[in-house]
């Protein structure tokens, strides 16, 4: 037999001093066998030589549990009979074992076959249609979940048909309107912006003042919005995009991409108020964690360097001011995998696709 099968409730073989299986101790009829033994010696049946005088008769009963009775078959055909029964056992038990092993084997490759045909069943045949969810944002219109609510609200229509099923599928060749304007698949464009100073991240500003726009107005012919947003005064990385699903990825706080910060503050940092910073500072707002906090290397105390992945509004400055100091210099430096090497202040550049995927995937 291969492997070693459990057999509970049954006798346990045990292997004599030839190697071979033995039930005889373990069984009943083996009981009796090793009593017949202690009985008869080595003499032959019929010629024990036992005695049946008054005395040795209960003695003899008391000590041979097999033999019904010193006469008829008498101990050597008892021994011989209970010999065969434990044989006629311990072959019976080892088919038994033998047939439980066997049977485990169809058992496990039927569970692998029916594992395997769900797999073969749940193939998909890709027919190049898209969510209409997707399509809208794609263009640049707003986020997927944006784009559930307009197309809940029935105001956008696919070949005339007004569409308010959520998970619509459409083909590229459909024709899409939103609002009476048709939706184009625009090419997707990524920026990167090292603003400078006195530069506001909107759109469009009523006061006429300058806006991040104006340094990126040749990088793509698309419409292209910023991602999140810096204060007038705080210099760094800033992102610009028509792609609505990366957008939403980049400013959600679920998904907490992390930024990094140098700040030059008006005195120096005290080490009690670092240490603050880095177990949490509790603001009007809730508690506020960072990633890290740490002096600038080579630098004075009065400049540190702060990342986290909190995205409310001047949360850097307002963590400083908590603590009663004033941000003279705010600059991001790192944006969810992005840096500043080689793009001076008031320079932008495209984005690799090596770059998007990361950014994506992270």
């Amino acid at each position: 037999m291969r492997g070693k099968p459990t057999n509970k409730g049954k006798s346990t073989p045990q292997k004599n001093e030839k190697g071979q299986f033995s039930f005889w101790e373990s069984s009943p009829g083996g009981a009796r066998k090793s009593s017949a033994r202690k009985e008869t010696g080595s003499k032959p049946a019929g010629k024990t030589g036992l005695k049946t005088g008054p005395k040795a008769g209960p003695r003899t009963a008391a000590k041979s549990p097999m033999s019904k009775s010193t006469t008829g078959s008498g101990v050597g055909g008892s021994s011989s009979k209970a010999f065969q029964r434990a044989k006629e056992r311990a072959s019976e038990e080892l088919d038994a074992v033998a047939r439980e092993y066997k049977n485990q084997k169809p058992k496990t490759s039927a569970k692998r076959s029916n594992k395997a045909t769900p797999k073969a069943s749940a193939e998909k045949v890709d027919d190049g249609r898209i969510r209409l969810n997707k399509f809208i944002a794609n263009a640049g219109i707003c986020s997927r979940r944006e784009a559930d609510d307009l197309i809940g609200s029935g105001v956008v229509t696919v070949n005339g048909k007004i569409i308010t099923e959520l998970g619509y599928k459409i083909f590229p060749s459909d024709q899409i309107m939103y609002g009476g304007t048709p939706v184009k698949q625009e090419k997707l464009v990524y920026v990167l912006l090292n603003k400078p100073k006195d530069y506001i991240t909107t759109v469009d500003d009523p006061q006429k003042r300058k806006t991040v726009l104006d340094l990126v107005r040749d990088a793509a012919r698309e419409r292209i919005y910023p991602v999140g947003r810096l204060d007038r005064n705080t210099t760094g990385l800033l992102l610009l995009t028509n792609d609505g699903e990366l957008t939403k990825l980049l400013t959600h706080p679920r998904y907490e991409k992390q930024k990094l910060y140098h700040v030059e503050l008006d005195k120096p940092l005290h080490r009690d108020d670092l240490l603050q910073i880095r177990k949490g500072i509790q603001l009007d707002d809730g508690l506020i964690e960072v990633d890290d906090v740490q002096y600038v290397e080579g630098a004075s105390k009065q400049e540190v360097g702060i990342s986290l992945h909190s995205g409310k509004n001047r949360i850097v400055r307002r963590i400083f001011e908590h603590l009663g100091y004033f941000v003279k210099k705010l600059d991001r430096v790192a944006y969810a995998g992005l840096t500043k090497k080689d793009l001076p202040r008031g320079r932008w550049r495209h984005l690799s696709p090596a770059e998007v995927a990361r950014m994506k995937k992270a």
